[in-house]
């Protein structure tokens, strides 16, 4: 594995241009859904359950929050697409389907795995249907546009 810091940074930044995408696709998804669905999308109830953890939660305004929640989702697709960067050239599929297989990795890492095994957000299956479907689209969304960003720009380091 060619393990590079100039692969994890444009992996960085590939997954964090991809959060921008897939946050408008959760925020529009979001206006569609039925209103008793319409409680916070993961991001922002994450933030909240960590900041009540920490002992943070009375001292953030709601813009703080919001800013928190934004910066933290942003970082979170950035950690990940400097995670896929480094195993991106293993395999021969196509950018884009690698990179939705990754989105969807990670959407089930994340929703049925870590955050319910710690009881930072209940899992996915306790969830409705359609914001389930909201949130695989959105990673889909996510891991199309990472896999095409992250070859693009690891593609101009080969040339």
């Amino acid at each position: 594995m060619d393990f590079s810091f100039r692969k994890l940074l444009k992996g960085a930044a590939a997954g964090f241009v991809a959060t921008a995408p897939m946050s408008i696709t959760m925020l529009v998804g979001w206006r569609l859904l039925p209103r008793r669905e319409k409680y916070p999308l993961p991001p922002r109830l994450i933030t909240e359950e960590i900041t009540e953890r920490v002992g943070m939660e009375d001292d953030l305004t709601e813009n703080q929050l919001v800013g928190l929640t934004i910066f933290s989702h942003f970082g979170y697709g950035a950690l990940f697409g400097s995670i896929y960067a480094l195993f991106s050239e293993r395999s021969p599929v196509h950018s884009s389907l690698k990179g939705a297989f990754a989105g969807l990795a990670l959407w089930a890492g994340s929703y049925l795995g870590w955050l319910p095994a710690v009881g930072i957000l209940r899992p996915a299956t306790q969830h409705p249907w359609r914001r389930n479907l909201l949130m695989i689209l959105a990673h889909i969304v996510w891991g199309v546009t990472l896999g095409e960003l992250t070859r693009k720009l690891i593609t101009e380091d080969q040339e």
